[in-house]
């Protein structure tokens, strides 16, 4: 009878029958395993037969979703499974296992006087051969049998506990709602084979396991059990997932085996054994007849040959092999065996992800087959060494499609991940979603290097085969400069894994960086030859019969648009849109002017190849641009807008409001610029990306046209309104449009218009507030010089942008030249507006705080008190602005130890503002919190921690838990509690902090490495050395990418992980970090500041505890320490 293939609707397989489970069930028989073995051989020999040429042989674990075994069933299911043998190699180390086990039995007896059964054999040598086989394989015996790794394939064996001679499963893998025995490899598989008689039982932690034989020698119920637990929990209905269920035995063992053993419990233990096996085979036969019938259940044990082999003679290897040999060569069996591979052959891996491509396949694809073959027949070239290939060409030639339709070929034959290198950003994101698909340990955690988790895992010679595409790898520095600015950064070509199992191929427009990744392995993607450009234009056009109604003319219209992939694609495009005739667009593409496409065609040259490719792109989109504006005004208009700010993430909200358009036509608008293949929309609509080339071709229409002024106005104008609330409450919103005013601002052209200048301050202000000092500098000191030139060096704007520079320069510590710029505002200010006047005040303030952080504290109080007293006489004593001025010369004091006015300080203002503001505005909150921080200072915890603990409140209730105001109340509360000894609280507070900056401000903004130090303190207090060094390096390692090595946060780092080397006795490292905060402080900071002789003590007394009382001595001295 011929099988039966179930189908759904429409013809199609079953999904069943691709992606059902495929579950395999492995009797215990000593040697007689080997019987197992050589059947499943046979079985994979014949299902790797079925694969199509030149594809690498399956595995076990890459056909089975589940192996279950029990004693040396269980042997072999660890082997196959956790290790991920093949058979052969199975075999191999199954044989030389056995004999070093029963080569010579223990001369004990077989009972003792009293009647107990003892081991016939060295558990010693049973655990040093297992051991030998693990470590063959690339493992360790110590490592975790379940060891969270997700292999796609589960391994769990039986075993029985002697306490309660129940039996238990041993897993590979976590199952919910189910207790986990931590074992290692070594202890399962020796668990799972302790045979009573001829093993002792193992002992793993209090409790003792046995062969779990004696309960399961046929574990097929167990498999049964453990896979509903696994997949059909709340149901228990296995039955309609399972694809294909196989249970193999060892054979049957006839008398030879149950006369291995004279005394009582042998002879009556070991025959029920055997016959209990067989029991089960037809029981579970009877049980899942249906699956039997439909040739979904398979049971395969030699019936004849065995029967005189013992459970330790190993010497019987070849009466093993013939007899297997010959049970499935009989007829009967050969049939089931057929069966059998034809259901495995369609099975789908569903464990690890081992496609990760984000494109469907292109239908429409055509052509290329020369280039494919060239490309799958370099995958298939054996190499010592990683395959590196990189493709070459034009934008627009097609390289990604054509590595998108190799991906699809190759996709049964390798794991195939994709990866956009058009910036880092991108990059990076991709390779996270990688590591999470593939579930990579740490691949969660915000401090681990992705790229580096992922080259690693693509390194290991286990894993593969794979294939790793990098599409539009233009960037050449990305490939040849460091990532970051720290010593030793790597460049991203370091982080390309290294494994003969895997292949890297690179689409790139940059021979430079074509050659530099893969040497001589280049292949260059042309334009398409004749029939396969016509082929393609046919697959296009949604009315192909205009082909043959103009076969004639075709080959001209092709050869204008130069065979390239991009311009056929637009040409039908518009062909479709318009209903236009070839002959129509022939004439239009022919009738444009030639000076415009020279014009549009420099922003396609590529190092001078291709001469007049770039004319044809040009060609079909200015036909393209015309028609957009005769169909719809507002599609140019948005196609001119976007031309204007980033091509990549084009909120829809940016796009300018039109009071004269419906819904519906700016709708169709957006239709009518996707029709023509001009912009991708994202997953969820809410964005788009506009193609880079169209991007580019379209500033140079709008150049020709004398339009891009106007358009790029719009575009100032719209984002100066969507960013006229800039404030940190605000945050999520103004994110969106952040880099498309970098980009507005950030081109060659003059910025001259008070829009221009305004946008690009609002924008400067924003990366300020996310901790982007360095793009906040730049934007800054560019609006400076333009204000300089156009306002002239006074002008109120000016001084703004003046003011605005010096507090980005304070945040990263460059307090000089900060201060420079404070003072110089403050003087225009005194000069143009008078002593007094609220800005000149403002100026006062700025001027002061940066001399605080310099350690400059007597000058900075006299500029505090003459900032408080100015604006008491101008704006009250009430005014917030006074208050400002009370609330900033507190902490001042607060550092001169003047602890007493410092609390007055805090508490008048605190008064004030509750009267002025309510208790619950944010700035008298901020008041709550510093008085908090003055009484901690002074040792008044009960009262700090109310402080704190009424700042939390009400920043939460204000603000919202994740506000960052209320973070920095989290974090404070964290460390008054931390200074009270209250370490599990504090270190709970200081996580909620981390995690909540993490989420809101991101994991590198200062104020996130703020925490990642603090909960490095706490930890640190309770003698988490491990961990609490673990942050303060990443703190450490942040702190220098973003502010630089020298700033006092990163300074500050340093010295408290010194702290922690300290702690754990780390001295050397403690000491070199000592001696370089100290170095540090002093060039930054000046050698009196507080700072520096914090830095000064520590290093004194790590040079003490290493016994070099001279130096320290000496350096006590020279800063006057005692």
């Amino acid at each position: 009878m011929m099988q039966q293939v179930a189908t759904v609707h429409g013809g199609e397989l079953n999904p069943l029958d691709s992606t059902g489970l495929c579950l395999l069930s492995l009797d215990g028989g000593g040697v007689r395993g080997l019987s197992t073995l050589y059947i499943l051989k046979g079985l994979m020999y014949r299902l790797n037969q079925t694969r199509p040429e030149g594809s690498p042989a399956k595995k076990p674990c890459e056909v089975f979703d589940l192996i279950g075994g029990t004693s040396t069933g269980g042997l072999i299911a660890i082997m196959l499974g956790r290790l991920e043998m093949d058979v052969d190699e199975c075999i191999m180390a199954y044989v030389k296992l056995m004999k070093m086990i029963f080569d010579k039995p223990s001369k004990r007896s077989v009972s003792s006087i009293f009647g107990k059964i003892k081991p016939q054999f060295d558990a010693n040598k049973l655990e040093g051969a297992i051991n030998q086989v693990i470590n063959n394989c690339g493992a360790k015996p110590t490592d975790l049998f379940n060891d969270q790794a997700d292999r796609g394939c589960r391994v769990f064996v039986c075993s029985i506990t002697q306490e309660t001679k129940e039996i238990v499963r041993l897993r590979s893998y976590p199952i919910r709602n189910k207790p986990e025995i931590p074992v290692t490899i070594c202890q399962a598989a020796r668990a799972t084979s302790a045979a009573t008689t001829f093993f002792e039982p193992v002992s793993i932690g209090a409790r003792r396991f046995a062969d779990g034989a004696l309960g399961a020698n046929n574990p097929v119920d167990e498999v049964e059990g453990e896979a509903s637990d696994i997949w059909c929990e709340d149901t228990g209905d296995l039955k309609p997932l399972v694809k294909c269920f196989i249970s193999i035995g060892t054979g049957h063992p006839g008398k030879k085996a149950m006369e291995d053993n004279l005394l009582k419990f042998v002879s009556k233990t070991l025959p029920t054994l055997a016959t209990q096996t067989e029991h089960t085979e037809k029981r579970f036969i009877a049980k899942w007849r249906q699956h039997y019938d439909n040739k979904r259940y398979f049971r395969f044990n030699v019936d004849q040959g065995l029967q005189d082999v013992g459970l330790a003679e190993y010497q019987q290897q070849g009466l093993i092999e013939s007899a297997t040999e010959g049970y499935l060569d009989h007829q009967a069996v050969a049939f089931r065996v057929r069966d059998c591979v034809e259901n495995l052959k369609s099975k789908q891996r569903q464990g690890r992800a081992r496609w990760q491509v984000p494109f469907e396949r292109n239908k429409k694809f055509t052509g290329r087959e020369e280039l494919l073959s060239d490309l799958t027949q370099k995958l298939q070239q054996e190499s010592d060494a990683t395959t590196k290939i990189a493709i070459m060409g034009l934008g627009g030639v097609g390289k990604t499609q054509l590595v998108l339709e190799l991906a699809h070929r190759v996709r049964e034959r390798c794991a195939v991940c994709w990866i956009p290198v058009n910036s880092l950003a991108n990059l990076q994101t991709a390779y996270r979603k990688v590591a999470q698909n593939l579930r990579l340990p740490g691949c969660e955690e915000s401090d681990v290097d992705i790229l580096e988790l992922v080259q690693t895992y693509h390194s290991d010679e286990t894993i593969g085969p794979w294939l790793l595409i990098l599409d539009n790898a233009d960037d050449l520095e990305l490939w040849t400069s460091p990532l970051t600015s720290e010593a030793g950064a790597k460049c991203l070509s370091d982080y390309m894994p290294r494994s003969r199992r895997g292949a890297i191929i690179w689409t790139t427009r940059d021979r430079k960086v074509a050659t530099g990744v893969a040497r001589e392995n280049v292949v260059t993607v042309q334009q398409m030859d004749g029939s396969g450009a016509s082929e393609m234009m046919r697959q296009y056009l949604i009315d192909p019969s205009q082909i043959k109604t103009n076969q004639d003319l075709l080959p001209g219209l092709l050869r204008k648009l130069t065979y390239l992939p991009l311009a056929i694609v637009q040409a039908a495009a518009y062909i479709n849109e318009t209903g236009v005739s070839l002959k129509t667009y022939e004439a239009l593409l022919s009738s444009q002017d030639d000076e415009a496409i020279e014009l549009l065609s420099e922003h396609f040259e590529d190092d001078g190849r291709y001469s007049g490719i770039e004319n044809a792109v040009a060609k079909t989109w200015l036909i393209s641009f015309e028609q957009i504006r005769r169909r719809s005004s507002l599609a140019f208009g948005y196609l001119g807008f976007m031309a204007c700010v980033d091509p990549k993430d084009i909120p829809r909200s940016l796009l300018p409001p039109s009071e004269r358009s419906s819904p519906k036509q700016q709708a169709d608008a957006i239709g009518i610029l996707n029709a023509f293949s001009f912009i991708t929309r994202h997953d969820d609509g809410s964005a788009f990306d506009l193609h880079r080339l169209v991007h580019l071709v379209t500033r140079g229409w709008l150049k020709k046209t004398g339009e891009l002024p106007a358009c790029h106005e719009q575009a100032v104008l719209r984002l100066s309104e969507l960013l006229s609330d800039i404030s940190q409450t605000n945050r999520a919103h103004w994110r969106l449009y952040i880099s498309h005013a970098q980009y507005a601002v950030g081109g060659d052209e003059k910025k001259c218009s008070k829009e221009e200048l305004n946008l690009a301050q609002k924008c400067g202000d924003c990366l300020y507030y996310d901790g982007r000092y360095r793009e906040a500098e730049t934007v800054s000191q560019m609006v400076l010089a333009s204000r300089e030139k156009v306002l002239g060096l006074e002008h109120p704007d000016t001084l703004t942008s003046v003011s605005n520079l010096g507090l980005v320069l304070d945040s990263q510590g460059k307090y000089e030249d900060a201060e420079a710029m404070h003072w110089r505002v403050l003087q225009a200010r005194e000069k143009v507006l008078g002593p007094e006047h609220p800005d000149t005040l403002t100026s006062v303030s700025n001027l002061g705080l940066v001399l605080d952080s310099q350690g400059k504290y007597e000058d900075a109080e006299a500029i505090h008190r003459r900032a408080l007293q100015a604006r008491e006489k101008v704006l009250g004593p009430e005014h917030p602005d006074t208050l400002t001025s009370v609330n900033n010369l507190g902490p001042v004091l607060s550092h001169q130890g003047k602890y007493e006015e410092a609390e007055a300080m805090h508490r008048r203002a605190l008064q004030a503002r509750e009267k002025v503001l309510g208790p619950e505005h944010p700035d008298t909150l901020i008041s709550v919190n510093n008085l908090g921080l003055v009484l901690n200072g002074q040792g008044k915890y009960e009262e700090a921690e109310a402080m704190h603990r009424r700042d939390l409140e009400g920043s939460e209730k204000v603000l919202g838990p994740e506000h960052p105001d209320t973070l920095t109340s989290v974090n404070n509360l964290g460390l008054v509690l931390n200074g009270q000894g209250k370490y599990e609280e504090a270190e709970a507070m200081h996580r909620r902090d981390l995690e909540g900056s993490e989420k809101v401000l991101g994991l590198e903004h200062p104020d996130t490495l703020t925490s990642v130090n603090n909960l490095g303190l706490v930890l640190n207090s309770q003698g988490k050395y491990e961990e609490a060094e673990a942050m303060h390096r990443r703190a450490l390692q942040a702190r220098e990418k973003v502010l630089g090595p020298e700033h006092p946060d990163t300074l500050a780092s340093v010295n408290n992980l010194g702290l922690v080397l300290d702690s754990h006795s780390k001295y050397e490292e403690a000491e070199a970090m000592h001696r370089r905060a100290l170095q540090g402080y002093e060039k930054v900071l000046g050698p009196e500041h507080p700072d520096t002789l914090t830095s000064v003590n520590n290093l004194s007394l790590i040079l003490d505890i290493q016994g070099k009382y001279e130096e320290a001595d000496s350096i006590r001295r020279t800063q006057s320490i005692d």
